[in-house]
């Protein structure tokens, strides 16, 4: 794992993937992140960790270009964050939609080419939401219907529908929620095999710090402010993480 980690991160380009720079979010009287600051390389996996009410997803959706910070800026491989929606794929955290729309997992994925429901969904993007479920193994799932998905289905769709598109960056707010320990492993075997097709850079927010020490490259330590950014030996430490998390109840990330 460690010399693979090392292989795809020795000729990265120079740009950074995701460049966050003294963000400062506030929502009414509440600061919500506060001078946050970092370069994310290409082609890394970055997990990003903390307490709930951190900042995390908020992180995300200034990545994303959803929210604006009232100080600071983020870029994606240097262009304004926002700006080309089409390089990034997204996983959200909470699958919102009605469980009993009338629609298929097919239909789910072909909103990541249109960004909305198709009416009618065309031969061509039929073929590409088919190879995006082919891909992350649910070509089985294409006319099924959402309500008939299972936890670990649903997220299989959600993540062929974030892949679609073949994005350069993956953004991924809590995956694993709703699945089970299997269906936990095989996304992020997933993940990492799609990130060694394509050298993709992925950024993970994650509660599973198992997870993001055995499976990231990068390690981002989050409670409203960076408590600690770099490789997750160095980073998943009791001081980093207690002064996230506030108590010492994470010593075992440091054995693993």
């Amino acid at each position: 794992m460690a010399s693979d980690r090392h292989h795809r991160l020795s000729a990265v380009s120079a740009v950074p993937a995701l460049h966050v720079h003294q963000v400062t979010v506030r929502f009414g009287d509440a600061t919500v992140l506060e001078d946050v600051s970092f370069d994310l390389p290409a082609g890394a996996f970055l997990a990003i960790v903390g307490p709930n009410g951190a900042g995390k997803s908020t992180l995300v959706k200034v990545a994303l270009g959803l929210v604006v910070p009232q100080r600071g800026h983020a870029a994606l491989f240097g262009e304004p964050a926002g700006d080309h929606a089409e390089r990034v794929g997204y996983v959200p955290q909470l699958k919102t939609f009605d469980r009993t729309f009338p629609a298929t997992a097919l239909e789910l994925v072909v909103t990541g080419l249109r960004r909305s429901w198709p009416a009618r969904v065309r031969p061509a993007e039929a073929e590409r939401a088919r190879a995006a479920l082919e891909r992350v193994g649910a070509a089985e799932l294409a006319t099924r219907p959402l309500a008939r998905l299972s936890g670990g289905e649903l997220q299989r769709a959600y993540l062929a529908r974030a892949l679609v598109r073949r994005p350069e960056l993956v953004l991924l707010d809590e995956p694993a929620t709703g699945v089970d320990f299997l269906a936990e492993h095989d996304l992020y075997d997933l993940l990492e095999r799609y990130q060694a097709d394509s050298g993709a850079t992925v950024a993970m927010v994650t509660h599973d710090l198992a997870a993001a020490r055995y499976h990231a490259d990068m390690v981002l330590v989050l409670n409203r402010r960076l408590h600690g950014y770099g490789t997750p030996d160095v980073v998943m430490c009791e001081e980093c993480l207690q002064a996230a998390f506030g108590h010492k109840h994470h010593g075992h990330a440091l054995s693993l």
